[in-house]
């Protein structure tokens, strides 16, 4: 019951908002729909911990520690970009960038995207996963063009492109993962559950899963961001909403790479080996590596941030690829800490972009002293997510390590350049940004201070001491991707 509702009300709210339209009340029912999402979802979360994995609405519903844990963030992320947006979005539309129907449009599709987030990761069906995550996609294409510049629309185009045909090959890959399931559970909607697949993992043909898992890599990957497959990422962000730049990054590639580790899950237990650990390693390592050297040469703010996105979406993907209890863990521990921290840098670059009117960060100077929540939150927020002690992504990353020396040895020089030149290229590119005097034609706005600072104490407090619960929750979910 508590899913159904937690479903049911990003879907109401959409619908809702949709005939709402550009009242002002259509910015307090975004907010509320997205507050209501989560705290069902923290009650599904709860009954989880009580009573362990559950079926709902007979078996269309799965719900164990991996997917409800980033069903609540994917909650709790969108709970706080709809209080961000509020702010932004109203600006947006007092200096003419979005119009009454963008308005109606934005809200309506935030909140359908949210729906269709949460789908994707709770539905027990892969062939329904493949469904929600096209929504997904279809939903923020949209969003992307909001502005209906050129550039916004060759954004959309690309995005829409690109992930039309990594969601056809990983469409592909889901057929040919039910053909390998039919042998053994027969035809029907039996063989797409991802419960009996998972049951019957070992008697599935290991030659069709090893062949699936090369498409479903590349199609789920690309949404992923995954380099060679990342193009779009950087130009959906430059040119799309600040808040949607914060939930593609924080939350969207967070659904396509649980995709990707549950079909790793069915691939090694049918093929005994390390084969789709090993894939995922590769295109990790690659991700790393390209995006860490990408992020020296951007000029635009949030291409930058979304080239660092690319980098720690590989190094989440890397450690699910490279497996064991300590990696995973880290894996799990790094999806996290790295959705609050990017979400939290989008909100003050978002900011930071009306102030001084400008993505171009040659132009952006001064935020410490211009407004000093602004700056500080984007120069804690890059201390955070280049991996500094005390906040969690330097935990996470120790774990990564930690492991990669422990069972990968060969690979740990690889991933400490990808990391340190991550590291100094952030910095270099910030530190100008919150430093220095202030330009004649910055700005000074009233900001939304809440969820930067929500965000960034969270990150800490995970890094200084992460509460019983959460370590026996990741643990759990840790042994349920053997």
């Amino acid at each position: 019951m508590t899913l159904l509702i937690l479903l049911s009300i990003s879907l109401l709210s959409a619908i809702t908002l949709a005939f709402v339209g550009d009242r002002k009340i259509a910015t307090e029912i975004n907010i509320l729909g997205s507050a209501a999402t989560f705290f069902a979802g923290v009650g599904l979360a709860v009954q989880v911990y009580m009573q362990g994995p559950m079926l709902a609405a007979g078996k269309f519903f799965f719900v164990d520690a991996f997917n409800v844990y980033l069903a609540v963030l994917t909650s709790f992320v969108s709970m706080t970009t709809a209080i961000f947006s509020r702010r932004y979005m109203r600006r947006e539309r007092e200096h003419g960038r979005v119009g009454h129907w963008g308005m109606r449009f934005y809200h309506a599709m935030f909140q359908l995207f949210i729906f269709a987030m949460l789908l994707a990761l709770l539905t027990n069906n892969i062939g329904v996963l493949w469904i929600a995550m096209e929504l997904a996609t279809l939903s923020t294409v949209l969003l992307v063009s909001l502005y209906r510049t050129p550039t916004a629309i060759e954004a959309a185009w690309k995005y829409f492109i690109l992930c039309g045909v990594g969601i056809a090959l990983a469409l592909f890959g889901t057929v040919l993962l039910y053909f390998a399931a039919e042998r053994v559970l027969g035809e029907g909607g039996e063989a797409l559950l991802w419960t009996n697949l998972n049951q019957v993992k070992s008697l599935l043909e290991p030659t069709v899963l090893s062949l699936a898992f090369v498409f479903l890599m590349v199609g789920y990957g690309t949404k992923v961001g995954l380099v060679p497959l990342h193009n779009w990422l950087p130009d959906a962000h430059s040119e799309g909403p600040t808040p949607i730049s914060a939930v593609l990054s924080g939350l969207l590639l967070n659904i396509a790479l649980y995709a990707l580790v549950r079909c790793k899950v069915l691939v090694d237990g049918a093929t005994g080996t390390h084969q789709a650990g090993y894939i995922m390693m590769g295109f990790g390592l690659l991700s790393i590596l390209v995006a860490a050297f990408s992020i020296l040469r951007q000029k635009d703010i949030k291409r930058m941030f979304a080239y660092s996105s690319i980098e720690h979406m590989g190094i989440a993907t890397f450690a699910f690829g490279l497996g064991g209890p300590i990696a995973t863990f880290g894996a799990l521990l790094h999806m996290l800490v790295h959705s609050l921290t990017k979400s939290a840098i989008f909100f003050t670059v978002g900011h930071a972009s009306q102030m001084n009117e400008t993505q171009e960060m040659s132009k952006i100077k001064g935020l410490i002293k211009g407004n000093p929540l602004v700056g500080w939150g984007l120069m804690f927020g890059v201390m955070a997510i280049v991996g500094m002690p005390p906040f969690g992504v330097f935990v996470s990353e120790f774990l990564i390590l930690t492991a990669t020396i422990k069972n990968a040895p060969l690979l740990t020089p690889l991933l400490l350049v990808g990391l340190v030149v991550a590291f100094a290229a952030l910095f270099r590119r910030v530190q100008p940004m919150v430093a220095g005097e202030i330009p004649a034609n910055q700005q000074f706005l009233k900001v939304a201070h809440i969820p930067v600072i929500l965000h960034m104490v969270l990150v800490l407090i995970i890094g200084l001491y992460m509460p019983n619960f959460l370590a026996e929750w990741f643990h759990t979910a840790a042994g349920l991707l053997k």
